[in-house]
């Protein structure tokens, strides 16, 4: 349960990619923001993913993750080079397998590889032929599989990858897109594994390559001609067309907020994180924002530039047990224990608070992504840096009281 969305450069306020995810998980499960920086390994070292090893490549690049704490995958993230990858669960016809590359792995390794969104739909789907996907996709629970879909992008192109077993299939992203728990792609795709129509054909999936169509064949979805207000999946296409031309990061962030369709979604499933990524002209202006926390209703985004030093992130590495010193858990915590009043009286102060708290931060990036970053990239990111602190502490002091 996900949603993903991007507006590309002729689609939004100023011309930039503006990427938004929201991670729709278990209500108790922690997902961090963490960090892993640029590395180099020998040769014939090995990688260990979430539950097979595979191996390692010379150099990895800096990322910055939406991560659930358990797994060496993430469900969103970014790199040093402005790839932007989120992804969905759907389902297919094809086998579903017990072991393999989670789809969470496949999306981190395409970030730690590539440094454009055509390179890492090239890392994916190479992985996903070689070792396949598969495995348990929550904590302790092996029974939740699902094949995976991605929306990748940077700040020139974005692709749409579906993916059923290790067949694939990709699509260029022409304005606006998004994806949810749906198969989406018609047709034959732009770009698709080297036999997947004979495969398609053999199955009994389709007749013939002229019947082939990916989400039909696939999945039995056929798509409607008009996309309906009250599924995610048609909610954010409806948002996205509705607004082209007029989006920004601040827009994103309403959209990813949308409750009369469940895009923002409260429950036994909820978005435990949320990411939306600024990617502009010039790179080196870009910002990303993540809330660390569930309930983006609930919420504040906070600023992130590269390279990540001095900016509130954990480490990237799984971790073994639950901490409950972590920000996400000490969060998820005050909004249970003050959940009635929050439906009372004190909801409509607290979220005026983290608002205007949110809108002053937004302004100010705003104002230096115009100003500073074109003339001193230094001090443009320094300042970006202040400001991550600057939002974490805010939110943090509010929560005592």
């Amino acid at each position: 349960m996900c949603d993903t969305l991007v507006a590309l450069g002729n689609s939004t306020e100023d011309g930039s990619v503006i990427f938004g995810k929201n991670s729709d998980r278990p209500r108790s499960e922690v997902q961090l923001i963490t960090h892993n920086p640029r590395m180099q390994y020998n040769k014939g070292e090995d990688l260990q993913c979430t539950y097979i090893t595979i191996p390692q490549v010379s150099e990895t690049y800096e990322i910055l993750l939406s991560q659930p704490w358990w797994m060496w995958g993430a469900e969103m993230g970014v790199n040093e080079y402005n790839v932007v990858i989120g992804n969905e669960a759907i389902h297919t016809h094809e086998p579903l397998s017990d072991n393999g590359l989670l789809g969470m792995d496949l999306l981190r390794l395409g970030l730690e590889r590539a440094k454009t969104a055509k390179g890492a739909l090239e890392v994916i789907t190479k992985l996903l032929e070689k070792y396949g996907q598969g495995g348990g996709c929550a904590y302790n629970d092996t029974s939740w599989m699902y094949h995976n879909s991605f929306l990748i992008t940077d700040p020139r192109e974005g692709y749409v990858l579906e993916t059923a077993g290790d067949w694939w299939v990709a699509e260029k992203i022409v304005d606006v897109r998004s994806i949810s728990n749906n198969v989406s792609i018609q047709g034959k795709g732009d770009l698709r594994r080297k036999g997947i129509i004979q495969h398609a054909i053999n199955q009994g999936y389709c007749k013939n390559e002229d019947s082939f169509d990916f989400s039909y064949s696939f999945a039995g979805v056929k798509q409607s001609k008009k996309p309906s207000l009250y599924t995610r999946g048609g909610k954010t296409t409806i948002l996205l067309n509705e607004n082209k031309g007029n989006i920004t990061p601040q827009l994103m962030m309403s959209f990813l907020r949308e409750h009369e369709a469940g895009i923002c979604m409260h429950g036994g499933f909820e978005s435990t994180g949320s990411q939306i990524s600024h990617l502009t002209k010039n790179d080196q202006c870009s910002v990303h924002w993540f809330t660390g926390t569930s309930l983006p209703c609930l919420s504040s985004y906070k600023p992130y530039c590269f390279p990540i030093n001095d900016q509130i992130v954990l480490s990237a590495d799984p971790y073994k047990d639950i901490n409950s010193d972590w920000f996400w858990k000490k969060y998820s915590t005050f909004l249970r224990n003050y959940e009635e009043a929050f439906y009372q009286s004190k909801k409509s102060n607290f979220l005026n608070s983290i608002r205007s708290m949110e809108r002053n931060i937004l302004e100010r990036v705003k104002a230096i992504q115009v100003n500073e970053c074109l003339e001193d990239e230094i001090t443009f990111k320094n300042q970006i840096r202040a400001l991550n602190l600057k939002a974490w502490n805010q939110i943090k002091e509010l929560i005592k009281h």
